[in-house]
């Protein structure tokens, strides 16, 4: 006869308040469906690593284990290695962004870089300033100490620096609980917008005027399909704080992202991360050293920007083709993401059972938002990784389930049953 056992978690009494009120990403939760084989994915924002040309990374691993066996494998220093921030001071002479190896940390991706900030930099109550909607994770790594974090609207010229600057007036100037302002300027995750240069001016002279720090991410600013090229902040003014990665460019696996600050900023994080990880992967480092510097990486970049510059125009050609009238949704010059705009009274967080049934996962918009409420009626689609044949096919199953949905709600709405949100 056998019997049951039923486990407790028995450290509920010993979790920290700040752990308690954290609540898990949508997109990892969704990733464990993402890799079913019926499933298209919309959900997730990963590179296609399959572009990469595998003698070119043979070549920068060989180098690892071979040449530079004995510094690879052993312990590094917390700042990362210095030829590694020195092959990537040299890729970002490029987008115009001139820094000193001095003046880069490398970390765990761009991920660690925002957790890291916010341990070396928020108290409890001090202010953020994020683009509403903004990346759902720089969310989970902020909130973990527990500030309150604004969020400012965009539109199609990135964040509207008319809101931002009513919200700083209504904050007050001198206010020491503001802290920084976290923005994704190049192809917005998950709007997809990038902003514009005047509105990039203006920001760096409000950040001078209210005293805040400006985060510029910038995960995505290489993937451009179309137009110009933007400056970023961080060329503009010194004192921005730029956070890099070659998740995009490179290889997602390897997890080499850095943040460029002033050196005393740098020496402040550095600390913090001695008692994070002591220091990251060396090996990782050396392997994309020589990758930045031993191969063709140039070619395959703009082989990724061809290949998702195709996607990107078969999502919004299906968009175009299926979506109904009532639907809206941005048009991005680059990057991974667009945003998806619903009328109000769809709720797209209880549709995705429903898409998943037909085959097809989104991202709910209210994972966006620091209230988890705001973007019920929105959705971030991904066009990085699938197909253009999956992508309209995928981009078909889900106006089928949306059709669907907005015939149940204006059956409800005929019959008074709902009314109708002012828009």
């Amino acid at each position: 006869m056998t019997t049951a056992h039923m486990k407790f978690d028995q450290t509920s009494d010993k979790i920290a308040d700040r752990v308690r009120n954290l609540r898990s990403s949508a997109v990892r939760d969704l990733f464990a469906a993402a890799v079913r084989p019926d499933i298209i994915s919309l959900s997730g924002g990963m590179p296609d690593v399959s572009l990469l040309p595998q003698r070119a990374i043979q070549k920068a691993v060989h180098a690892a284990i071979t040449d530079e066996r004995a510094v690879a494998l052993q312990y590094g220093s917390t700042n990362g290695r210095l030829e590694t921030r020195q092959a990537l001071c040299d890729i970002m002479r490029d987008i115009g962004v001139r820094v000193k190896p001095e003046e880069m940390l490398l970390t765990s991706g761009a991920q660690q870089a925002l957790n890291l900030l916010g341990e070396t930099f928020l108290d409890k109550g001090d202010i953020v300033l994020v683009e509403g909607p903004t990346y759902l994770t720089a969310l989970s790594a902020f909130n973990a100490y527990e500030p309150e974090i604004h969020s400012v609207p965009f539109d199609d010229e990135g964040m509207r620096m008319d809101l931002l600057e009513e919200e700083l007036k209504r904050i007050g100037k001198g206010n020491k609980r503001l802290k920084m302002l976290y923005t994704i300027p190049n192809f917005q995750n998950p709007g997809g917008v990038t902003m514009t240069g005047e509105r990039r001016k203006r920001l760096i002279e409000l950040s001078h005027e209210y005293d805040f720090m400006i985060i510029e991410d910038d995960p995505y600013g290489r993937l451009r399909y179309e137009g110009g090229h933007m400056v970023p902040l961080k060329a503009q003014d010194d004192r921005v704080i730029y956070l890099g990665t070659i998740s995009k460019i490179f290889a997602p696996g390897l997890r080499i992202g850095w943040i460029c600050a002033p050196a005393d900023v740098l020496a402040r994080i550095s600390l913090v991360k001695q008692g994070a990880d002591l220091c990251g992967s060396t090996f990782d480092q050396v392997v994309v050293e020589h990758y930045f510097t031993d191969t063709p990486w140039q070619r395959t970049l703009q082989k990724f920007i061809k290949t998702y510059g195709e996607r990107r125009d078969a999502m919004l050609a299906a968009l175009e083709e299926y979506f109904p009238p009532e639907a809206s949704w941005t048009h991005p010059e680059g990057g991974f993401f667009l945003w998806v705009t619903l009328p109000k009274y769809v709720d797209t967080g209880s549709m995705l059972a429903d898409a998943l049934e037909a085959g097809v996962t989104f991202c709910p918009g209210d994972s966006f938002y620091v209230d988890g409420v705001t973007g019920r009626n929105c959705m971030r689609l991904n066009f990085s990784y699938e197909t253009p044949e999956n992508i309209t096919e995928a981009i078909r199953r889900l106006a089928k389930v949306i059709e669907e949905r907005l015939e149940l709600y204006r059956a409800f709405i005929d019959a008074g049953a709902i009314k109708v949100p002012e828009e």
